[in-house]
């Protein structure tokens, strides 16, 4: 069964288009058995106490283990001053201190602002800690002499005194459960507030499970502060899998797992042979080439997903068989896809249009950011009532047989190793730099490149400008100075002119 659309939503379609185009676009109608996540989580953990449910560098740690140091957590945080409703601050890296401090902040009741403190600048966690209101801050003994002055209480997990013995607060759960922040058109990142329902829907459910059971091994290999990470951390810890953390070998962890959650490019670095126990491949978050998805899924079930943070995680998923067209699937259960055109008017099928997501998988929208928010996140007038829905800026069409094909973008927003990065924002960081009169910014061959204005000016110092107000992932690979950014007739770069004089150019900076 699907959900129902609205027949007024449809009146500018043929019937033959309405019928396809409500049967194509609204995923299965399902039941996700929890409301909140962590608690499948906690269900686990009762069912599988001796199960182990994280592994990292050698250490590992059962389910009772897990939800008893999130306990202490969460009762630590809450004597503290954490209240229902707060946001924490999660500035740490990959390790089992990572886990619990995402389910110890969930048990308090609050919601995990995650980010890696070896690659965030400090510009960027203050636009966090100020934007999110963050008053407290989770780290290890590791990383807390690292951390910026003045970002509030800071606490380092490992630290936390064991008890065996407390009692816990009693707390209310939280709607929010996670605040992701990506990057914005303002070159600042945008506070996205994934919710409970948000990730139980798309968790708890097929094909978002991945058919992970109870020791079902499944490796995190994405930078935690990725949408992506809540997939490869909650979604194993919610069906009782064992998640494998990896160090700084990414394929060492990939060839021990039997699931693999990753983009296209993290994927492209491993190789199936060497990875002959992976069965589960879920690739999103940027394009996927057929080729790649041609090598696993001769050994493997191989998902090809697409969506944004703000439809969480992924709101359609292809199951790729070798050898067919790669699309990016069908909508996941209770959630829902529209092609339309520019005046939000249902296209026919077969026609391009720009995507729009509604149902279960639509966030809460930007945090401090109600103009913002009131420009993406648009009333649903095909489900109606208090239904949102939200603009993707991608651009797609339905095929004959209900699979979406992807069209690009609608701006220029790109993705560089899964994160979405905006060209205009890496272009003003270049200009900042006080050699650099004018700059411009292109992704090429899956890479960003910055030309810069005039040829005197310095490529080290253009990075550096880059990499103090943004993050690492917006730092071009390949910085080319030249005499002057060529134009077209209409006044505009033009981009085709300083694509072809890529060719033969070397990275100057990594």
């Amino acid at each position: 069964m699907n959900a129902v659309f609205q027949d007024s939503a449809l009146r500018d379609l043929p019937p033959v288009d309405r019928a396809l185009f409500q049967s194509f676009g609204a995923g299965p109608v399902r039941t996700p058995p929890f409301h909140h996540i962590h608690h499948a989580v906690e269900k686990q953990a009762l069912l599988h106490p001796d199960l182990t449910a994280v592994e990292h560098l050698g250490e590992s740690v059962t389910y009772a283990e897990l939800d008893r140091r999130a306990e202490l957590l969460a009762e630590f945080l809450s004597r503290a001053g954490v209240r229902p409703g707060d946001r924490v601050g999660l500035f740490l890296t990959r390790s089992i201190s990572m886990v619990v401090g995402i389910l110890g902040v969930l048990k308090a009741g609050a919601a995990y602002v995650p980010q890696d403190v070896r690659i965030a600048p400090e510009v960027h966690l203050r636009h966090i800690v100020r934007t999110a209101r963050i008053d407290f801050v989770l780290t290890t003994s590791e990383h807390e002499a690292a951390l910026p002055d003045n970002l509030g209480t800071i606490i380092a997990i490992d630290r936390v005194p064991h008890s065996g013995d407390f009692h816990r607060t009693i707390t209310e759960d939280s709607a929010v459960a996670a605040v992701i922040f990506t990057s914005g058109t303002t070159g600042r990142p945008n506070g996205v507030q994934v919710t409970h329902a948000n990730l139980c829907n798309v968790l708890l459910t097929a094909p978002g499970c991945l058919g992970v059971r109870p020791g079902t091994r499944v490796s995190q290999l994405l930078n935690i502060a990725f949408d992506m990470a809540m997939w490869e951390v909650l979604g194993t810890l919610a069906h009782g899998g064992t998640l494998v953390v990896r160090g700084s070998d990414i394929e060492a962890t990939a060839s021990t797992v039997d699931v693999v959650i990753a983009t296209p490019s993290v994927l492209a670095s491993l190789d199936p042979v060497v990875c002959k126990g992976v069965r589960t491949v879920a690739v999103a978050g940027e394009r996927c080439p057929q080729s790649l998805a041609e090598a696993w899924a001769r050994q493997a079930t191989f998902h090809n997903a697409c969506g944004p943070t703000e439809v969480t995680i992924v709101n359609t998923v292809q199951r790729y068989e070798p050898g067919g067209p790669l699309t990016i699937g069908r909508p996941v259960p209770n959630t829902t896809v529209y092609v339309l055109d520019e005046d939000l008017r249902p296209c026919r099928i077969g026609e391009v249009g720009e995507m729009w997501a509604g149902g279960e998988c639509v966030t809460a929208g930007y945090l401090g950011d109600p103009e913002l928010t009131d420009a993406r996140y648009r009333p649903d007038p095909f489900l109606g009532g208090d239904h949102v829905m939200f603009r993707t800026r991608d651009l797609g069409r339905w095929t004959r047989d209900g699979q979406l094909e992807h069209h690009g973008r609608t701006d220029d927003q790109v993705k560089v190793r899964g994160f979405r990065v905006e060209l205009d924002a890496v272009t003003s960081a270049l200009e900042g730099a006080v050699d650099c009169n004018r700059a411009t910014t292109l992704l090429h061959n899956g890479k960003l490149v910055g030309f810069i204005s005039p040829a005197s000016a310095a490529p080290e110092q253009a990075r550096r400008a880059v990499a103090e107000r943004l993050p690492y992932y917006c730092v071009p690979t390949l910085i080319v100075p030249v005499d002057t950014l060529p134009t077209t007739d209409r006044g505009k770069v033009d981009r085709r002119a300083l694509l072809s004089r890529l060719d033969g150019q070397k990275e100057t900076v990594a």
